[in-house]
This record gives C-alpha cells, structure tokens and sequence, in this order.
C-alpha cells in the first residue's frame, strides 16, 4: 500500500514536471493562430540607385576668337550690313559708329568658296532642308529632303540669299565653326544664328570677300 502511494506521487511529479515544462515551451514559441496563412519571409531592402550625374553632351567649347562679341570694326558700310570674312571665318554685322557685332563662322570648303553682294530674300525658323541637285550628284547618299528639326544641318534659322543656292545658317555641328567644311553656305552656331536672325530682315545687304582678300579681318575687340 505504502509503496503505491509513493509510485502515485512520482507519477504526480512527472505530470508536473511534464506541465511546466510544455508551459514554458509553448511561451517560448506560441504557435500561429492561423497556421495556414503563411508569413512572406522578409526581404532584404534593394541597394539605392546610383544616378550618373547629368552631362549636356552637345556642350563645345569654343575658342575666344569665334564667340560673338563687340568689335571695333572700320567700314563705309551702312549699320544694318552683313559682311562675311571669308578667309578668316568671321561675319560682322555692322552697328555703325566704327563698330560691329562679330561671329564665329564656318565657310565653304576648298573649291566651294565664293564672293559677291546679296541680299536676304527670305527668312525661315527652323527650315527644311532640300539639297539641290548638283550636291545629290557629289553626294548620292544625301536625303532627299529633311523635316527641319534639331537634327537638321540647317540649325535653327535660316537667311536665303538672292536666288542662290547659299543660305546663312545654323548648324548640328557647332564643332565645325572656325573651319572650311561646306558646300559653300555660311553657318553659324544656333545660338548665333538665333541672334543675327533677331537683328536682320528680308533686303538687308549681304558682302561676301573673296579667300584672298586677307584685309578684311580689321576687327578689334572693344574691351
């Protein structure tokens, strides 16, 4: 009798023991409510995005010599008059009083180059650009014609001169100011071009001196 009393407590003991210790189990780790909605595991937050810093591609850095400034300029010339420097790349756009306002231009290639007195018989933002024949000829490749548009060699503006083929113009290629490199036209950068269009109209004379004619750089910088 005395020895089932105590295997009654023992057992007593062990229930206990057993209790306590799921107790402390099931404190320790809880079990889901809802075992069947299942938790995402948790990412891990993406690494930022680095951004490359902005870089305006189509910036030129262009010599002191072909910005357009201020320049003391000696002419008989009326204000008003457009006298392209053929040799040295320039056009001056005389503003009377021994001064000029001059730019930065690139000029007809070797064999492309001419000279004589026009005039602006028409004006034209943003021009199409037709290339006459005699140039599909040399360059069969060239488009027929082109929408104008900041791809199009014409630039921004536009000055026809005469009934000639030439036109003061624009340019998708400001690297080319300062040179020889066209097919005779006159081109100027679109910021440039923008400006003389500004200061021009339609009958405004246009002087264009010869290659040979080394004379016609007379201009100074006005400091």
């Amino acid at each position: 009798m005395q020895k089932s009393s105590k295997l009654a407590a023992a057992a007593m003991g062990a229930l206990a023991i057993g209790a306590i210790a799921c107790s402390t189990s099931a404190a320790a780790a809880p079990l889901p409510l809802f075992p069947f909605f299942m938790t995402p595991p948790a990412e891990a937050a993406p690494p930022p995005v680095s951004v490359a810093p902005s870089q305006d591609e189509g910036t030129v850095v262009m010599p002191a010599r072909l910005k357009r400034q201020v320049v003391n300029y000696a002419t008989r010339e009326a204000p008003g008059t457009i006298i392209i420097d053929t040799p040295n790349t320039y056009l001056y756009y005389v503003l009377g009083g021994g001064q000029a306002i001059r730019y930065g231009i690139g000029v007809g290639r070797e064999g492309f180059t001419w000279s004589g007195t026009q005039t602006i018989t028409r004006k034209s933002e943003w021009p199409d650009w037709t290339p006459p024949p005699e140039m599909i000829a040399r360059q069969p490749y060239l488009p027929r014609h082109m929408a104008g548009g900041p791809g199009n060699p014409l630039g921004a503006r536009a000055m026809y001169l005469g009934g000639t083929i030439y036109r003061i113009h624009g340019t998708n290629a400001p690297e080319t100011i300062g040179t020889h490199v066209s097919s005779g036209c006159l081109r100027l950068t679109n910021e440039d071009v923008t400006d003389l269009y500004s200061r021009v109209s339609v009958g405004t004379k246009v002087i264009v001196l010869p290659m040979r004619d080394r004379r016609a750089d007379l201009g100074s910088t006005v400091r």
